[in-house]
């Protein structure tokens, strides 16, 4: 994957000279992209030479085509391929309309530039590269093929009703002619571009809702794929850093003098990462090689001074939380009458769930390689004639490019980025620290500096998911529906741990996510929030707090069903008496898993649903009693509701993963901690799911070309706890809300 980022103006126009001067260079391209003040939202006409040529002046925007007279066609991918598939999904959006195979492409990842639009134009999260982009990626490929019609139809002056593209040639129908896109190129930049260009019927579609072959796997599977651990520039040194694991602490001192002595040490060099509001001390030792990097760093000497955090242990802070959910916290969302209802009713219930921290546990630790080039200025000062190189796994360019700016106050332009392959993100990627942290290293050393944290360092330092608790109650009316439900969640705010001016008086959506948009029918609803202090830095984890709240919300449905004497399906679906994609959700559950079937005895099944800002999901989980007193996941069936799929097969790649990242957090290790640090520390206290734990799994999706097109990445994790929970109950009558707890001791 190449990631030498195009070369570009900085004027904004393109005035009649610059376009002649552009169009004569060898090797001209035809470029179409999207206006960046519009956030990818209209399609403009743009030129660009390729990497290491002259750059056309006055060029506005960076293209996300460039077909040159070669016949080589490049296609830019703004969304960074972090194991979820967008190195093929999103490129496939424009070679489908423009009517090129993707194996006839080279693919090319974006690093942040300003051309390809603002915050998040460039970044993976929330399962937004599908949703966010369906419709503007297709504009830009069916732009493209209509003007290379249109220039063909000129040149054979001919009907452009004759005429139609298939790979990556147009084709006279009448008489057979052809002239490739690269013959077309130039011709075809000097048209105007169709403002809203006619898309392809999805009945026409050769790739987009078929499942494909990855194009990124072959690459990862041989060992050619580069990630950012794998970065190497030529004159670069190793660094390796101490960081306090008590989250808060000071730098009181160093001493490097037994770090100097082994072989390959250069130096050792204070660093501050910075993670939001969050400034914390380090020490790197820098080496030739990662190896005497970190041996230097194990015989150093550092005296911190805690500032009074080493007192701080889960077992106190679960208890703080216990007492904050007897208050009343902030009102988040209130129909109908709560209090009123609850009070006059006699069948009440009540309940209590907790989640605890986790860690994000990437297989690729975090990494950074930058390249700090001082312009005509003093030693360690920032000049607009700075320049910065880096190259990193990373969940967005424009989220490098940003936090480096801001950090180190160097122009955004002066930032080139190079997007690698991430051996995973789940949001740990959205945060940029380990950027930040090589630049300033580089900044100070004089060198490209590549950084590399240890899987002890990726496991303590986070930052984490937060712990959820939720209090919740409920009221049945006489005949068993829920007449009034309350979702009060207590917890600290992934907000507040990272943002100065986080207000405590007004409601926190980012933690009452989804609790008060699920299409359950309930009359009197209420959702309140109670925000608990914590000096540990948290950060999104897959599926944000949806992973934690689907937990307590769909479990106390559950409990409301069992209270009720309904089944756990029927009573859901009871509550839906409108026409929604969560009770076409359910009904397909109810069907392909043969709800209606006994199970025999010793096994359960229980159903859970969620829907939010990234998509929506529904899963049964079937689970067995073992004579041992544990219980095995047999089966996960899910139904998963994305309006328009573009490859099946990456969908269920994906729902699995979600599915086993789940089942990791909801009966595995959470991060707990003792004297103000996390106790887990690598994979033998923080464990994941073994291959022989994965249970047989079965992937529906529902893809009927609906006007809401939804996320794939995440919507799969929400549902897998409460349904195992739910499933558990069924088959032992022992209810869980307190997660993890350990499968082998039901």
């Amino acid at each position: 994957m190449s990631t030498t980022p195009t070369s570009t103006g900085t004027e904004t126009g393109t005035s009649r000279r610059n376009f002649l001067k552009a169009a004569g260079l060898t090797g001209a391209a035809f470029a179409l992209g999207f206006s960046s003040n519009d956030s990818l939202a209209s399609p403009v006409l743009n030129l660009s030479a390729q990497p290491g040529m002259p750059p056309p002046e006055s060029v506005e925007l960076t293209p996300y085509i460039l077909i040159e007279k070669s016949g080589r066609i490049t296609i830019m991918n703004p969304r960074p391929e972090i194991g979820q598939g967008t190195y093929q999904s999103v490129p496939a959006l424009i070679a489908e309309e423009l009517e090129v195979p993707l194996d006839k492409v080279v693919i090319r990842q974006t690093g942040g530039e300003s051309k390809y639009g603002g915050m998040w134009s460039q970044a993976v999260g929330g399962s937004g590269s599908i949703r966010g982009g369906y419709t503007q990626m297709r504009k830009v490929g069916a732009s493209a093929r209509e003007m290379l019609i249109k220039a063909a139809s000129n040149q054979w002056s001919v009907p452009v009703e004759e005429c139609f593209a298939e790979n990556a040639t147009i084709v006279h129908k009448p008489t057979g002619r052809k002239l490739s896109y690269g013959q077309l190129a130039e011709p075809a930049a000097k048209l105007p571009v169709p403002k809203e260009p006619t898309l392809k019927d999805p009945k026409q579609f050769t790739m987009l809702g078929k499942s494909m072959p990855r194009l990124d796997i072959p690459m990862k599977v041989s060992g050619q794929a580069t990630f950012g651990i794998d970065a190497k520039v030529p004159g670069m040194v190793y660094a390796s850093i101490e960081r306090c694991p008590v989250f808060g602490s000071k730098l009181v001192s160093f001493d490097a003098a037994q770090s100097l002595k082994v072989k390959g040490v250069r130096q050792a060099v204070k660093v501050e990462r910075v993670i939001g509001k969050n400034h914390y001390d380090g020490v790197a030792i820098i080496a030739d090689n990662y190896w005497a990097a970190l041996q230097g760093r194990k015989a150093l000497k550092v005296k911190w001074d805690h500032q009074g955090h080493d007192t701080f242990n889960s077992v106190d802070f679960e208890k703080k939380l216990r007492e904050l959910a007897k208050t009343d916290g902030v009102v988040g969302h209130n129909a109908g009458d709560f209090d009123k209802t609850f009070a006059g009713s006699s069948n009440q219930l009540d309940a209590f769930y907790e989640t605890p921290i986790v860690s994000h546990s990437t297989m690729e630790p975090m990494n950074a390689l930058a390249h700090y080039k001082p312009g005509a200025s003093k030693p360690g000062a920032s000049t607009p004639s700075d320049k910065v190189e880096i190259w990193v796994s990373s969940q967005g360019g424009d989220l490098v490019r940003d936090e480096v700016a801001k950090v180190l106050k160097v122009p955004a332009d002066n930032i080139t980025v190079h997007i690698l392959f991430n051996g995973g993100g789940f949001g740990r990627r959205l945060a940029q620290d380990f950027a930040t942290e090589a630049t300033l290293l580089s900044k100070a050393i004089g060198k490209p500096v590549k950084v590399v944290w240890t899987r002890e360092d990726d496991t303590q330092l986070g930052p984490f998911r937060p712990m959820t608790f939720s209090a919740m109650r409920g009221a049945l009316s006489a005949d068993g529906k829920i007449i009034a439900l309350q979702h009060k969640v207590i917890s600290p705010s992934i907000d507040a741990t990272m943002n100065e001016t986080y207000d405590k008086t007004k409601p926190d959506s980012t933690m009452l996510e989804a609790t008060n948009e699920q299409k359950y029918e309930i009359p009197n609803l209420n959702t309140r929030y109670v925000n608990a202090d914590i000096h540990i830095p948290l950060t999104y984890w897959r599926s944000v707090t949806s992973s934690t709240l689907a937990f307590s919300h769909e479990c106390f449905i559950d409990e409301m069903a069992h209270k009720a004497g309904q089944d756990p399906l029927a009573f859901r679906l009871s509550m839906m008496t409108k026409d929604s994609d969560a009770k076409r959700v359910l009904m397909k559950l109810k069907e392909v898993s043969g709800w209606d079937k006994p199970l025999p005895a010793g096994k359960g099944r229980g159903v859970a649903q969620w829907e939010f800002f990234a998509g929506l999901a529904g899963q049964v989980v079937e689970v067995s009693k073992d004579k041992a007193g544990g219980v095995k996941v047999d089966k996960v069936y899910c139904v998963i509701d994305l309006g328009t799929v573009v490859n099946p097969d990456t969908v269920k790649a994906q729902v699995e993963g979600a599915i086993a990242m789940a089942l990791t957090a909801a009966t595995k290790d959470g991060i707990t901690f003792e004297n103000g640090q996390a106790v887990q520390k690598n994979f033998d206290a923080n464990h994941m799911l073994r291959i022989n734990e994965m249970p047989a799994i079965e992937v529906h999706i529902l893809a009927e070309g609906g006007p809401v097109i939804k996320g794939v990445g995440e919507p799969g994790l929400p549902p897998l706890a409460p349904a195992l929970a739910n499933a558990v109950f069924a088959a032992t009558g022992k209810r869980i809300r307190r997660l993890p707890f350990d499968l082998e001791k039901v």
